[in-house]
Formats: structure tokens, C-alpha cells, sequence
């Protein structure tokens, strides 16, 4: 029996052994090439957004082109989680692990004004850890982030899991075994 979203999973392309051996990477560069692909995955997305929200955060990059085009349809700004230091202005950050060391997430320290609903918003959710990090860094700055989308779960990884942990409805589009 066919999933709902079998249509736009079909659009993904898998690279075998990249970056490394043993990662199945799930491509999206070959839904975004196609138009009604790219359409629908907006539109179901939208489908999908519990209330209102005043800003949609997209984390650097794939998540920004997601969350411009989400934000249009519903009526919302466009919040840009970063890298450290790749924005101009004061900023605030938070710093998150990763496999070996950390990194470091910011955004601009007047982005959202206190008590603004923030929608969080990424290509892929894997282990979670930079999309936590965002949620942190948004509630610090007096979000209420409630919601997360995604286009792509690797619910193997335990990302989705983390985040419901943490507070967060999470929804993706569909869904890929292993990682």
C-alpha cells in the first residue's frame, strides 16, 4: 500500500558512501529541480502547520530555501539560524556536540521579538543535535517554539525522538531507514 508521500520520496536521491562509507546521503537537490515536486512538498508542508506562526527558522542553508518558501503561504517572517560568524550584527549563539568536538550555532540577537511563535525548519533531521541547538538558541531568545517540520527523518538516528523530548511536535514529509 503506497504512502502519501511516496510521490515526492521518489524525487530523493540516494548517494551511496558519501561523505563517508557506510552513510547512505538522501539528496535533495533532485526534488528541488523539479517544479511540481517542489510545489507539492511546500504545500503539504504548509498542510501540515499547527496555528499561526510569526516566523519561520531555517537552518543554514538547505533549511533556508524550505523556510522562505514556507513562510510566504503562511503569512510569516523568515528567521536564519546560522554558522558562528557568518552574520553581520550582535548575535547570540549556542553551542552543540557533534561526533568529535562542537560547533556553534547564532542568530541575529533582534531577530524575534519575546513571545513570538517560531516554526523550525530543515531539509533532514538525523541525530537531532543542530536542530536542538536551534530550538535552545530560539527559546533563550524568548521564542515559543512548539512545532518543527522536516522534509526528510531519519528515524533511526533519533532526531524526531529528541526533539518530541524536548517539547517539540515533529512532523517530516516521509521517511528513510538507516542513516
Amino acid at each position: 500500500m503506497p504512502h502519501a508521500n511516496d510521490d515526492l520520496k521518489a524525487l530523493i536521491r540516494t548517494i551511496p558512501d558519501f561523505p563517508k562509507p557506510g552513510i547512505m546521503f538522501r539528496d535533495i537537490t533532485t526534488l528541488l529541480l523539479d517544479a511540481r515536486g517542489l510545489a507539492e512538498t511546500i504545500r503539504r508542508m504548509t498542510a501540515a502547520v499547527d496555528g499561526k506562526v510569526d516566523l519561520v527558522a531555517g537552518i543554514e542553508a538547505r533549511g533556508f530555501l524550505f523556510a522562505a518558501a514556507l513562510a510566504v503561504p503562511l503569512g510569516a517572517g523568515v528567521l536564519l539560524i546560522r554558522k558562528d560568524g557568518k552574520l553581520p550584527g550582535a548575535t547570540i549563539a549556542e553551542d552543540y556536540a557533534l561526533e568529535y568536538g562542537t560547533d556553534r550555532i547564532a542568530m541575529h540577537e533582534d531577530a524575534l521579538v519575546p513571545g513570538q511563535r517560531v516554526l523550525l525548519v530543515d531539509d533532514l533531521i538525523a541525530t537531532g543535535g543542530t536542530a536542538r541547538a536551534a530550538i535552545r538558541l530560539l527559546r533563550k531568545a524568548g521564542a515559543i517554539v512548539d512545532q518543527a517540520q522536516f522534509v526528510i527523518d531519519l528515524p533511526d538516528l533519533g532526531g524526531a525522538a529528541a526533539l518530541a523530548g524536548d517539547g517539540v511536535e515533529v512532523t517530516s514529509l516521509f521517511a528513510f531507514e538507516g542513516h
